[in-house]
């Protein structure tokens, strides 16, 4: 596994685009202290001031966009798996699709971009400081670390590149699970990881919002939803929070 590291790019996920372009094989990382053009989900601006993680993985990759699509939630495994390798006053939980919450706050975003024979999946962890807004409120690891850690001797956070080592073993491991077993292993390591399911939720999409039960995360990738008036629901986009 390689990891190419730099103290500012415009975006983690097209430098890991133009080494693959130039010959790079996969898979490797890509890690930047900052970024200037950082994205999220539907070109939404992602804050990337120094101190937080910004990285994207590029694996080899040939299946179909609806096979690619799935491994935004082995992504998220690997991000909620990486933040309890920490000593923390609240254990990560996962939002559909791939959200990750620490009390119910955000504090890491995803993007993948499926390309011919690639996977590039951009993540980024509020690991010091966290931006103001969003359709979630926001935190950061630090918020949520047992301070007697923070303050000993020999600290678990090391900064940027210890994140890195952790998640590049999860995310690792997780692909491979995914390969080897199928959706079904990661939707069940998903699912346990989520707490909302089953659970009451709001479902906003850009016509129209409601509210129900959500039941379970189909093989799809959908999240099926029992709406107020009995009506089953398959979610393939849009957001969801918990409670009604």
């Amino acid at each position: 596994m390689k990891f190419f590291q730099y103290e500012a790019l415009g975006s983690t996920s097209v430098e890991a685009d133009r080494l693959f372009d130039s010959g790079e094989a996969p898979a490797f990382w890509v890690r930047a202290d900052q970024q200037t053009a950082g994205r999220g989900r539907r070109g939404r601006e992602w804050s990337s001031p120094k101190g937080n993680f910004y990285g994207t993985a590029c694996y080899a990759f040939d299946g179909k966009p609806n096979e690619a699509a799935k491994l935004s939630f082995v992504a998220a495994i690997a991000v909620a798996k990486t933040l309890n390798a920490y000593t923390l006053t609240s254990e990560p939980t996962l939002k559909w699709p791939n959200d990750v919450l620490i009390d119910g706050r955000k504090i890491a975003g995803l993007l993948l971009e499926a390309k011919p024979g690639r996977v590039l999946i951009g993540i980024g962890i509020n690991l010091i400081s966290h931006p103001d807004g969003g359709n979630v409120p926001p935190t950061h690891l630090l918020e949520h670390m047992d301070p007697a850690v923070l303050n000993s001797e020999e600290p678990e956070f090391t900064g940027v590149e210890g994140v890195l080592a952790i998640l590049a073993r999860e995310f690792d491991q997780a692909f491979r699970r995914h390969l080897a077993y199928g959706f079904s292993a990661t939707r069940a390591d998903w699912t346990a990881l989520s707490k909302g399911i089953p659970g009451p939720v709001t479902v906003r999409l850009p016509d129209e919002t409601f509210t129900g039960e959500a039941q379970s995360l189909l093989e799809n990738g959908a999240l099926r939803v029992v709406a107020g008036d009995g009506t089953i629901r398959d979610v393939h986009a849009g957001d969801v929070f918990s409670g009604s």
